[in-house]
């Protein structure tokens, strides 16, 4: 690693040094995609026309705008015939869902889909057009669109540090009696502690989980500048090297979200270059202690868990039962939710009201997190079809708990009857009832209490409920869920006969197929349509979270599913693999990573060298950024179906999609038709296997 390399984060992002004598503009392509272009200069020395720029990326983002779906597109084409069947029913019974509202909110701003609306100082809101170049402040496109992506990529850290920050509490407290739950993942504990220098020897599990706990902890909310330790432990050492040189290891997670909107802030910073580097530190903190971090933490107190077979979808919902949904992204409390839930005395208690027993039900990660760690938990819906799950009228409880619970379901809940109950004192909804930790955790030693409160309010109000219509479309798979390092090890041994079949050629390469959904594509189809391509030319897909949901549904996680595979892919999963490999909620990127490295190590090779790829075909929230660049930043390209909000800067458009090609060896790659994309990764893994000498 050299000066240049250094720098090149300025230099590479302002001006790539191959195209010194071009200038960027925007175009579109037959997709409507926007995409950056290369016109040379006059020789005369005429100057860029900012107000030609203006109306190229104005007509590029309208293009954009026209493959935007419509409702009745979304009920035509979205793959799963149960959610056909609910928005049909939802739209009957004259309720909204996000479908609908989405094409209310048309045409969506210009400004905005560009990323060129600043509203962070009471000066404005200001926008970059034709007349106006740059805001009060002075501040141009490249520093409005940059300061717009950096506050969005720190809510996410934000976002999955909060989640990271309550499981490494729990298992603080787990370990010093605060919390009365079970440690339960002591193999993790132990192999994570050996990694991180942890004393172990005469040392009891709980002792060594607190230091554990604490050392998270410490990274996620240092202020004093120092090593952080989970990147240290958990990084390849070239990547450290690679971050180092750049400038951009972080001090902690929370001190990075501090920093970023403290740069991003009107009269601070006004280098659109060291915007866009904050970003890729506020990427490394979402990695390592958001998504590592929470990781570690939740397999350390919950256990790893298994390969387990599970029900799926709508139709696995069952009349006559206390039905209780868990959503949102928390395990602690869900752990104890389900465990008092099959109590006898609480199954006593709901049959003495008429009930056949108690069930429970997973929406988005909470579900998918307990799905393969306790059995009999279903997991019926990713988060924007959650009001289509409330519409079946079959849900008697509903514990909300935090991130990517959309308050519209309150509006659904309420025309069946179905309690919400919310946890969290970070994550309150209107009309919900509270059982929630307080600010300060005052009362986590009451979980169990909180727990048993929640059940025994399902078991009400299933009576109150008595005679409200359910309707159940009757469309139910069974998925294999619960991949992980473990059980692959414990399958094939080591990492070995995985990493041979990919030098062999049985598998073309890997996939990671994860991130939400958003209306912007066709609900669900883009997702299945990738995997659609990849699979028939051999790409093994490893999923968790939201993205996850369709392939599960609709059979591609089911070991019949190989049918769809590859012959060579086919052979290899023979006899009873599945095509998709489904790791668990969406901190379970790790899991993921995790197979890469493992994959990396046996074959002696970098993973940015390896035909390896991370995509997010449907992304929609501002912790979608982050985790394309977790991969990105370990030198792994992204594949995504919707476009970032920066075509009004073709600077920061270069810069966060091919400007970090040379530095990190990635790419962020969009194209809004998801077989074209699909052939994209193929190609490109191709590429990768021929540079190889793998062909």
């Amino acid at each position: 690693m050299n000066e240049h390399q250094k720098e090149h984060i300025h230099v590479h992002a302002n001006t790539p040094a191959h195209i010194h004598s071009h200038r960027n503009l925007i175009g579109f392509d037959e997709h409507g995609v926007p995409t950056v272009t290369l016109k040379a200069d006059h020789q005369n020395g005429e100057e860029e026309d900012p107000q030609a720029f203006i109306r190229d990326y104005m007509d590029a983002v309208n293009e954009y705008r026209k493959t935007f779906p419509a409702k009745e597109d979304v009920v035509s084409q979205t793959p799963d015939p149960a959610v056909r069947e609910m928005l049909l029913r939802m739209e009957q019974l004259g309720i909204d869902t996000a479908f609908d509202r989405f094409d209310q909110q048309k045409p969506q701003c210009n400004f905005g889909l560009a990323g060129i609306c600043c509203k962070i100082c009471n000066m404005g809101p200001c926008r970059i057009t034709a007349k106006a170049s740059k805001g009060v402040c002075g501040a141009d496109a490249d520093l409005i669109v940059a300061r717009n992506l950096l506050r969005s990529a720190a809510a996410g850290a934000a976002q999955h540090g909060m989640h990271a920050r309550e499981v490494m509490l729990a298992l603080k407290w787990a370990a010093e009696g605060r919390l009365d739950v079970p440690i339960l993942g002591e193999q993790k504990i132990r192999s994570t502690a050996e990694v991180f220098g942890i004393k172990q020897k005469n040392r009891q599990l709980k002792n060594v989980a607190r230091d554990l706990a604490d050392i998270l902890l410490e990274d996620l909310s240092r202020t004093v500048p120092d090593e952080y330790k989970t990147i240290s432990a958990c990084a390849a050492q070239e990547r450290q090297e690679v971050w180092e040189a750049l400038d951009i290891l972080p001090v902690s997670a929370y001190h990075e979200v501090f920093e970023a909107y403290h740069k991003s802030g009107c009269a601070t910073d006004g280098d659109w270059k060291s915007i866009m580097q904050q970003f890729l530190r506020c990427g490394l903190a979402f990695t390592f202690s958001g998504v590592v971090g929470a990781s570690i933490a939740t397999d350390s107190l919950f256990g790893v868990g298994d390969r387990v077979t599970s029900k799926v979808n709508i139709g696995a919902l069952e009349k006559g039962y206390v039905n209780i949904a868990v959503h949102g992204h928390l395990p602690l409390l869900v752990s104890q939710i389900v465990e008092v839930g099959k109590r006898e005395d609480m199954i006593a208690l709901a049959k003495s009201g008429g009930a056949k027993g108690i069930r429970f039900y997973g929406i988005c990660c909470s579900g998918l997190s307990a799905m393969y760690r306790y059995s009999g938990v279903i997991p019926l819906s990713n988060a924007v079809s959650a009001e289509l799950v409330l519409g079946t009228g079959a849900l008697d409880l509903w514990v909300a708990d935090v991130q990517d619970v959309f308050p519209s379901i309150m509006e659904v809940a309420k025309c069946f009857k179905t309690v919400v109950v919310t946890t969290s004192e970070s994550a309150r909804l209107p009309g919900a009832e509270r059982y929630e930790y307080d600010h300060v955790h005052a009362n986590i030693g009451e979980t169990k209490e909180l727990a048993e409160k929640i059940v025994r309010r399902a078991i009400e109000s299933f009576g109150q409920r008595k005679g409200v219509p359910v309707y159940i479309p009757s469309y139910e798979v069974e998925a294999e869920v619960g991949f992980s390092v473990e059980y692959i090890h414990k399958r094939f041994g080591s990492m070995k006969p995985l990493a041979e079949a990919i030098r062999e050629g049985e598998i073309l390469g890997v996939v990671n197929m994860v991130g939400c959904n958003n209306p912007k594509v066709l609900y669900e189809k883009c997702i299945v349509d990738v995997a659609d391509v990849l699979l028939k030319n051999n790409v093994l897909i490893l999923s968790n979270g939201c993205a996850s949901f369709p392939l599960m549904k609709l059979g591609y996680c089911a070991v019949a599913g190989k049918e769809r595979a590859g012959e060579r892919l086919r052979a290899f999963l023979e006899p009873d693999l599945p095509p998709v490999w489904h790791v668990g909620e969406c901190i379970d990127n790790t899991r993921s990573s995790g197979i890469f490295a493992g994959i990396a190590g046996e074959l002696g090779h970098k993973m940015f060298e390896l035909p390896f790829a991370f995509s997010s075909p449907e992304w929609g929230n501002e912790k979608g950024i982050d985790a394309a660049l977790g991969f990105r930043l370990n030198g792994i390209s992204s594949y995504h179906c919707v476009e970032a909000q920066i075509h009004g800067s073709k600077n920061v458009i270069e810069f966060l999609k091919h400007g970090t090609l040379e530095t990190l060896g990635s790419s962020m790659n969009v194209d809004t038709d998801p077989a074209v994309l699909g052939q994209k990764i193929v190609d490109d893994f191709k590429a990768k296997r021929k540079a190889l000498g793998w062909e």
